[in-house]
């Protein structure tokens, strides 16, 4: 069985998911947040977020990380600082030596929903069925974290093992 980290990155706050999968049956683990001091300067918050990520993965020794691609339609001015935010995530599972994968939005919806163009809720819906938990998970930023392990647990399964 593998373990996978899957993150939703951010600046302010960085979900992240950590799950089972032995292609067959998923094991939620963990799921949360990683939040950075607005009252600290831009570097200050990269770093918090860098010794989060280290933290989780120091705890959880994941096999593969999964994180998505940058999506933006409508909030272009925080598409640098989410930049950034994913240039630390990425050094940080790299110095680790995670192997991490990039999914887009799209491919997340589809891999965990069945459709490209799902609703929100019903990604959350189907990360509650699929990890089998009780309620939907909190915050949003933890479930698409799930979300994205999901997606990357199932497409690292199928390609490793195509019967």
């Amino acid at each position: 069985m593998k373990t996978y980290l899957g993150i939703d990155p951010g600046f302010s706050k960085t979900g992240y998911g950590i799950m089972e999968y032995d292609g067959v049956n998923y094991h939620h683990i963990e799921h949360g947040v990683i939040e950075t001091d607005k009252n600290l300067s831009s570097g200050k918050r990269l770093l918090q977020l860098y010794k989060g990520i280290k933290d989780i993965i120091a705890e959880y020794l994941p096999d593969e990380a999964a994180i998505e691609t940058l999506f933006f339609t409508k909030n272009t001015k925080s598409a640098m600082p989410v930049a950034q935010a994913r240039g630390v995530i990425i050094f940080t599972l790299s110095e680790s030596d995670v192997d991490f994968y990039e999914y887009s939005p799209l491919q997340v919806k589809l891999a965990v929903a069945g459709a490209g163009r799902a609703e929100k809720r019903q990604v959350q819906e189907m990360v509650k069925i699929i990890c089998r938990l009780s309620s939907i998970p909190e915050p949003d930023h933890a479930a698409d974290a799930l979300a994205i392990a999901i997606c990357h647990a199932n497409y690292s399964y199928a390609l490793k093992n195509p019967d």
